[in-house]
């Protein structure tokens, strides 16, 4: 019996689903066709690998030192040059020309004028002056870069009402300044390189105008002479040191007037200061300079 199926056959079985194995029919080999090859055990075992060629020797280049890097300079070190040395020796009137012909930092690069501090004048020419009171502030602003004066505008106005309710004026034994000598610009906060150059200026005039208290206004006023970052409500209330003068810590006036409510702890410090100058007074047999 033949199990030879012909194409019509093998579609209708499809149709149906039924697959159909047929077993190949093996192709006629040619008469002049090659006899393979016997495939041996190590053949097998063991196939053919090819061996990789050796690459070509790079060609021999000289070496060329590489250059030797510039050494760093220090920023402090570069902007100490341009700064006076000296400065805790200079006089008054050194100190001044110092101030105002400063470039140790980059703010002397659009500053009008140095603010190097008002207050009482000195009883000699060329001496230092000589107040009770110093009142140090943060930076001078677009006013004070203008006027080359300390705390002026509204800012200035609320100061000197400050010290008339103390029964001082910024002429009459006060002595005014403040940590940085020239403006930082849009009056942005002082940054700390810059408060690094102005420090030995303010530590000088310190010295000089031998204070008996201090009233340190705003935040960076006070972290430059108290070396803290303790915000201004937790130092307030008490006495500080700054060599060996007492420091009252209060607000910025401008910070004030943007702060009404505030202006009572201001005052409140106010009377701090005032009683301790009286105990310094008493103790110094009450003359004022």
């Amino acid at each position: 019996m033949s199990l030879e199926l012909d194409d019509r056959q093998r579609a209708m079985l499809a149709e149906m689903g039924v697959r159909v194995w047929q077993p190949r029919v093996a192709r006629p080999v040619p008469d002049d066709a090659a006899p393979p090859e016997p495939v041996t055990a190590q053949a097998v075992a063991e196939p053919p690998v090819a061996r990789p060629q050796a690459a070509p020797a790079p060609a021999m280049r000289t070496p060329v030192p590489a250059p030797a890097p510039a050494a760093p300079v220090p920023v402090r070190a570069a902007t100490e040059a341009r700064r006076p040395m000296g400065i805790e020796n200079m006089s008054w009137p050194a100190l001044e020309a110092a101030v105002a012909g400063c470039t140790a930092c980059k703010l002397c690069e659009r500053r009008r004028n140095t603010v190097f501090g008002v207050g009482q004048p000195p009883a000699l020419p060329g001496a230092a002056p000589r107040a009770d009171w110093m009142i140090i502030g943060e930076a001078p602003g677009e006013n004070e870069d203008l006027q080359g004066e300390p705390f002026v505008g509204q800012a200035g106005r609320l100061l000197d009402n400050m010290l008339r309710a103390m029964g001082l004026a910024r002429d009459r034994n006060v002595f005014i300044a403040n940590v940085l000598k020239c403006r930082p610009p849009g009056n942005r906060n002082p940054e700390p390189e810059e408060v690094a150059q102005c420090e030995p200026y303010l530590m000088r005039q310190v010295e000089l105008v031998q204070p008996r208290v201090i009233l340190a206004m705003g935040r960076f006023a006070v972290q430059s002479l108290l070396r803290t970052q303790e915000p201004i409500g937790r130092l307030r209330g008490r006495p500080h040191q700054y060599q060996g003068v007492p420091v009252i810590v209060t607000y910025h006036p401008a910070y004030l007037l943007r702060n009404l409510p505030d202006k009572a702890k201001a005052w409140a410090d106010l009377c701090l200061a005032m009683s301790l100058m009286d105990a310094a007074g008493a103790e110094g047999g009450g003359a004022a300079r």
